[in-house]
């Protein structure tokens, strides 16, 4: 099966690799040249636009910023569509609003190919050692065909339901993380400034109640100070826009999520866009006027 994939950042790059590790022919397309290359020597093929992308392959992945992206490289004039035969498969793995993915996915069906939309969770790590949970929308017999490819990117894997299911799965799975970064931050802002050790703090309040794999994916890097980014700041703060979109749209409202995203509003505003979303925690610091330090000394 020929396989196609476009955007090698962050995720896409370590996904993609996950592909060529497990024997696929992949075709590979990203603005960024250098990741192009560096994927052709571990024996890829590059294409030079996503229409040349399609036309070589059957199932072609996705996993770029923003939905604007993902619209202009699978319908531009230059597009996954102008190139790719009927039957072909798209799967943006993209965090996207569930109304363009829908948009998308209408007008690959008007030229006989398919779509999944199927983003992941998971950040940097999990993309690397190939254990992403998927969570996708479609078609049950697309979604059939394409899940073995899938299980070389990630664990697990499930069908919520038809187009735009996925991506509103993952709008949840955005609420939960982020929120919980923020409850996370205002904990370790209080232990820290209180005086207590954090990582005996730590390790006290993990294995209860209060224990999550977001915790333990961001507590230890926060009290390193690394913030080098495995999810970024201002690409947690477009899929909360996207969830107030769209919470909006349907009438609910949502006053945590919102006060998440204003609070990353500030952090951009202060340069730290690139930031881990475990950066958050830099907002708090601010505010009490006080760093959050291992030892807390």
């Amino acid at each position: 099966m020929k396989l196609g994939f476009i955007g090698l950042g962050i995720m896409g790059k370590p996904m993609t690799q996950n592909l060529l590790k497990n024997g696929y022919e992949v075709t590979v397309y990203d603005i960024n040249q250098a990741a192009v290359e560096e994927l052709i020597g571990q024996g890829a093929r590059g294409a030079k636009t996503p229409r040349e992308v399609g036309e070589h392959s059957e199932i072609i992945f996705t996993m770029l910023p923003k939905g604007e992206h993902v619209i202009s490289v699978v319908l531009g004039e230059s597009g996954v569509i102008e190139g790719a035969k009927v039957g072909a498969i798209v799967v943006d793995m993209s965090s996207i609003s569930p109304v363009q993915s829908k948009e998308i996915a209408d007008a690959l069906a008007a030229k006989g190919m398919h779509m999944l939309d199927a983003p992941v969770s998971g950040g940097e790590p999990k993309a690397i050692d190939g254990t992403l949970a998927i969570m996708v929308g479609g078609k049950e017999n697309i979604f059939e065909t394409v899940k073995p490819v899938l299980q070389s990117m990630g664990q697990d894997i499930t069908l919520v339901g038809d187009h735009g299911c996925g991506t509103t799965a993952k709008l949840a799975n955005q609420i939960l993380v982020n929120v919980h970064i923020a409850a996370m931050s205002e904990a370790l802002i209080l232990a820290s400034k209180a005086g207590i050790d954090l990582k005996k703090m730590y390790e006290a309040i993990r294995g209860g109640l209060a224990g999550s794999a977001v915790l333990d994916a961001k507590v230890p890097l926060i009290l390193e100070r690394n913030f080098v980014a495995g999810g970024r700041i201002d690409i947690n703060a477009k899929d909360l826009t996207n969830v107030m979109d769209t919470a909006h749209s349907i009438g609910v409202p949502l006053p945590l999520t919102s006060q998440v995203l204003e609070m990353y509003h500030s952090l951009m505003a202060e340069g730290k866009a690139g930031d881990d979303h475990g950066g958050l925690i830099q907002f708090y610091e601010k505010l009490a006027n006080f760093e959050v330090k291992g030892d807390s000394k």
